[in-house]
């Protein structure tokens, strides 16, 4: 018989993640909140064409990691790589235009990227995602960053650097890629293939370069901070102003362009410490020509990603604290058909009361139903029989302390409840 095992990439979230999971998404919902964010899902699948022109055709995302195939009615369709280039086609063919500005959404799940996995990065990974759309003013760069840093400092990161640069304009911009083709020309011979690739197909990807051999290269190439426009120089001036006041610190990094065509004006990034090599949790950027380039209004924008299953490792290399698995309070054991009866209406009963309960299920004896409530590390097992049954009461069992006594079915509900919140229950970390 075959033995099917899960595709390479993709990753299987067992019980002891989830408690990590859960916890960054209640924090992300707290965070997201108290910032007046709102919630915007958007398909898992979009038509190609949005992520080639979105996302930008000569980028590793369109070229060699996206999931596409031919839909059945011949539409070329993917499976999204990415959050913004969708959204941003929510915000135009919804009209979100005519709500008030700057509109700030945020939203999480899947994406699929076929690239080398790692640690931490999944062919299918989950994405926190923030977008805020309408507004230029360098002020809401630096909320978009806080949103994330406030973030990270509640899940209990320390020691987090800010890093910041300028990707210039459409109007400053190109004029920098022609400096640094100009630079990197008479130099290609001494490039790897893969970033004399880039050189040829997209220039900027060079400073985001990890091999070895163009490093001492990239130390001599110019900066683009030296060639913004006036405007890009005022925004990246008073970006950098703003975060001054929050007395946030920050490092000036020109090497950060970020993987995608669309950024303009300000990208960052967030890393962490004592995660070695890959300690950089977070990204984004300000985007203000992607709308009007999908067939939109001329409308700026910026927004962040950051890889939940990266969190996820990060906290737990890091050790950080979060709160224990929640586990069922009450076991209802039975002895016999009859009792059985009864069990399955206490059960509910319990439930309705907010007593998370389990019913021991099957025919096993009562020491083996004991057994599995210690297993799952209940505070009480209730222990119904038809003597408990014929005198209207039923025998609770405290498990830490062995020690039982029998109490009236009719005040069962009210007298876990009270036993309940004195005790302390056993966390199964």
């Amino acid at each position: 018989m075959a033995r099917y095992t899960r595709i390479t990439g993709m990753n299987d979230v067992l019980f002891e993640e989830q408690r990590y999971w859960r916890y960054v998404l209640e924090r992300i919902q707290y965070v997201t909140d108290l910032y007046g964010y709102r919630r915007i899902d958007v398909p898992v699948m979009e038509m190609t064409a949005l992520f080639v022109r979105g996302v930008g055709e000569g980028t590793d995302i369109v070229e060699k990691e996206m999931y596409s195939f031919e839909d059945r009615d011949g539409t070329m369709v993917s499976l999204r790589p990415e959050f913004t280039a969708g959204i941003m086609r929510a915000y135009i063919e919804n009209g979100l235009h005519v709500l008030p500005t700057p509109l700030k959404v945020w939203t999480t799940g899947p994406l699929f990227r076929h690239e080398k996995p790692q640690a931490g990065r999944y062919r299918q990974h989950s994405q926190f995602d923030v977008e805020v759309i309408g507004e230029q003013d360098a002020a809401v760069d630096v909320e978009v960053i806080s949103v994330a840093w406030h973030l990270f400092r509640d899940l209990g990161f320390r020691d987090l650097r800010l890093e910041i640069n300028s990707t210039g304009c459409p109007q400053c911009k190109p004029g920098y890629v022609r400096r640094l083709v100009d630079f990197f020309t008479p130099l290609a011979d001494q490039l790897p293939d893969v970033d004399r690739i880039r050189l040829r197909k997209n220039p900027l990807r060079l400073l985001d370069s990890k091999e070895e051999a163009t490093q001492p290269l990239l130390e001599r190439a110019p900066h683009i901070l030296e060639h913004l426009c006036a405007e890009c120089a005022e925004h990246f001036a008073r970006l950098r102003q703003y975060l001054d006041v929050l007395e946030r610190p920050y490092r000036v990094n020109y090497r950060i362009v970020r993987g995608l065509d669309y950024y303009t004006k300000t990208v960052f990034e967030i890393k962490a410490a004592g995660l070695g090599a890959q300690d950089t949790i977070c990204g984004g950027g300000r985007y203000d020509g992607l709308i009007a380039a999908l067939g939109g209004p001329p409308t700026p924008g910026i927004g962040f990603g950051s890889g939940i299953e990266r969190i996820v490792l990060a906290m737990r290399q890091l050790n950080l604290p979060v709160p224990a698995e929640i586990t069922p309070q009450v076991m209802v054991c039975y002895l016999g058909e009859t009792a059985k009866l009864t069990a399955v209406r206490l059960v509910e009963q319990l439930r309705d009361a907010g007593i998370r309960s389990v019913l021991a299920f099957g025919d096993r004896s009562l020491k083996a139903q004991l057994k599995h409530a210690d297993r799952i590390g209940v505070a009480y097992a209730v222990i119904l029989g038809e003597e408990e049954i014929r005198a209207g009461g039923a025998t609770v069992r405290a498990m830490a302390r062995g020690s039982q006594e029998v109490v009236a079915l009719v005040r069962l509900s009210d007298w876990l409840r009270v036993a309940l919140a004195g005790e302390t229950i056993p966390a199964t970390a």
